[in-house]
């Protein structure tokens, strides 16, 4: 039975790590994975998932206008998909992840989502609030705050190194921009004592 899935954690947890393995163990089997991405996410290029441990793979990409449910279905009509692989699904709007929904319920093919859980204001992400009300299930990608605790929160810094506490909720960045921590380091680190 098809299910939609939501892995979340911070940055750098793996993530995308974890996305890469499972479609190259489907591969490996002889199944047939379709990945997809967020378009405005060029880090690793356009239409490109990578992890920062050096494994990539080509995407297709998904925008703002995307129909998530007409994606998949004109992917499946090319030729059989055994699991559909979203990375970076904090993007995802509310309306896509019920497209999502709707295409492991209509459709009967697994969707794994792999996003953060909250941004750097420790608020959650449309898309993410919506995966933790639809998916069947839900798993954490654990990563550690300098301290060795588990790290559930993520702050912006500026040029300095210094917490943001305002700005854009999506900007894009790896390790020079986002820290993870444990919920008490965050707080200190945005002056919340």
């Amino acid at each position: 039975m098809a299910k939609l899935y939501f892995n979340y954690s911070t940055m750098n947890a793996g993530k995308s790590t974890v996305l890469l393995q499972a479609a190259y163990n489907y591969r490996e089997r002889g199944m047939v994975p379709y990945l997809v991405t967020a378009a405005f996410d060029k880090r690793a290029g356009a239409g490109r998932i990578a992890s920062r441990i050096g494994i990539d793979a080509e995407a297709d990409t998904f925008s703002a206008e995307t129909d998530m449910f007409a994606l998949i279905e004109a992917r499946q009509a090319q030729g059989p998909v055994a699991c559909i692989f979203i990375d970076e699904a904090q993007f995802l709007s509310p309306d896509q992840v019920w497209q999502l929904a709707r295409a492991v319920d209509d459709l009967g093919i697994p969707v794994m989502c792999y996003g953060l859980r909250v941004d750097f204001r420790g608020a959650l992400f449309p898309g993410s609030a919506t995966l933790l009300a639809l998916a069947d299930e839900m798993r954490e990608v654990r990563t550690i705050c300098h301290c060795g605790k588990k790290a559930t929160m993520v702050v912006r810094q500026a040029a300095d190194g210094s917490a943001l506490k305002d700005g854009a909720q999506v900007q894009i960045g790896g390790n020079e921009t986002y820290v993870s921590l444990c919920r008490r380091h965050w707080r200190e680190a945005v002056g919340d004592s």
